[in-house]
């Protein structure tokens, strides 16, 4: 269903030459690339060894042919991006930035691989599947032509799944239903954290950086009364509502539009920033990735203005960061005692997905080291 808090992207358009005849159609790109300079027309009869040659020269590739055709293209083409891939060496922060790069690349030839969207948000090709609802939960209402990448269309019909079927949370004894662009709950033990810590207070929660509102909804069901949860980022504002209506707690719990704090104090204000300082390559990456800790250093220089007396500040973050050697533990608790803020607490959790007992994730030293911790802060 089409919701009035979809974000517009930035108009642009792209142009091509097709049957001796100028064509356009609007450029949709989630990561903002850049809309496609050159584009050649492809189908059923291209050799993927052919795709991936034009793709690394910088053409796009418009696909003319069988639907399912084109997923196996995309699926050969990424069977050559990971054998291009680099050996990862040195140190933890060098091996981190070679994966990165390696990603970011890999992202971008594959990306070059496109289809067209018709203005109903249709497919015409052979074995298309229906997008309607996807594309609509994603773009809004269609209205134009429009061109975008395979991957993209991929990642919108796979965050339609999700959003259709949620995600069980057990902390909540329910299920969260992410919307697209906005990151999934799907690392349970720092929901176990929340769930599990001793309450300061049970009358007011922020809960800032809210995303889908399962934090909101766990402190919600642990009994605190009302909740404020925070986020900048209107789906993210329209994902967290959505969940806490279907969860019915949406008479306990303000979901409101603010970069970190809402106004006034509170005994408790919980936040699970962005653990890695570092350029995300992609939008859902802005809920991991966040160049110089920009939300975690803005969380604890403000949460002492915004801690009623006696309240505390629950941080939730992993050392994933120090293990790469991107941000030392030192720093953290400079910043710590930067905003006027102690200690009183620390519970620590290993992390269960499944890339941290991967021996051949290129980070994996470093996954297998990581702890999840919830810092327990009050003023000093």
């Amino acid at each position: 269903m089409s919701s009035p808090e979809v974000p517009r992207l930035a108009s642009a358009r792209v142009e091509w030459v097709e049957d001796g005849q100028p064509r356009s159609a609007r450029w949709r790109s989630e990561n903002g690339a850049n809309a496609p300079s050159r584009i050649v027309i492809v189908d059923d009869r291209i050799t993927a060894d052919a795709a991936w040659r034009l793709a690394c020269e910088g053409a796009a590739l418009l696909w003319r042919g069988d639907f399912q055709n084109a997923r196996q293209l995309l699926q050969a083409m990424a069977r050559r991006a990971d054998d291009k891939r680099r050996q990862q060496g040195g140190s933890p922060a060098e091996a981190f930035h070679l994966h990165r790069q390696a990603q970011a690349q890999r992202a971008r030839t594959l990306g070059m691989l496109l289809l067209q969207l018709e203005a109903d948000h249709t497919i015409a090709l052979r074995r298309a599947p229906d997008v309607r609802a996807a594309c609509t939960e994603a773009y809004g209402e269609g209205s134009e032509t429009a061109l975008l990448s395979l991957r993209e269309l991929q990642g919108l019909i796979g965050a339609h799944e999700w959003r259709r079927k949620g995600i069980e949370i057990a902390s909540l004894g329910a299920r969260i239903h992410p919307h697209y662009g906005v990151f999934s709950p799907v690392r349970g033990e720092y929901l176990a954290l929340i769930a599990q810590a001793p309450l300061p207070a049970t009358t007011l929660a922020f809960d800032i950086g809210t995303g889908t509102g399962v934090l909101a909804a766990v402190l919600a069901r642990r009994g605190v009364q009302r909740v404020v949860a925070t986020d900048h980022d209107l789906r993210a504002l329209a994902c967290a509502r959505e969940n806490l209506h279907r969860l019915e707690l949406d008479g306990r719990v303000d979901v409101v539009q603010a970069d970190l704090f809402p106004e006034g104090r509170a005994p408790l204000i919980v936040c699970n920033p962005p653990w890695v300082p570092a350029r995300a390559n992609a939008a859902i990456e802005h809920a991991i990735y966040d160049p110089d800790s920009r939300m975690l250093r803005g969380f604890l220089g403000g949460l002492s203005r915004h801690l009623e007396p006696g309240g505390e500040g629950w941080l939730v973050l992993s050392d994933f960061a120090e293990h790469l050697g991107l941000r030392s533990r030192a720093e953290l608790l400079d910043a710590i005692d930067a905003g006027g803020l102690k200690i009183v607490g620390r519970d620590d959790v290993k992390p269960t997905h499944p890339r941290a007992s991967d021996p051949d994730d290129p980070l994996h030293a470093a996954r297998r080291a990581e702890v999840t911790s919830l810092w327990r802060l009050a003023t000093r």
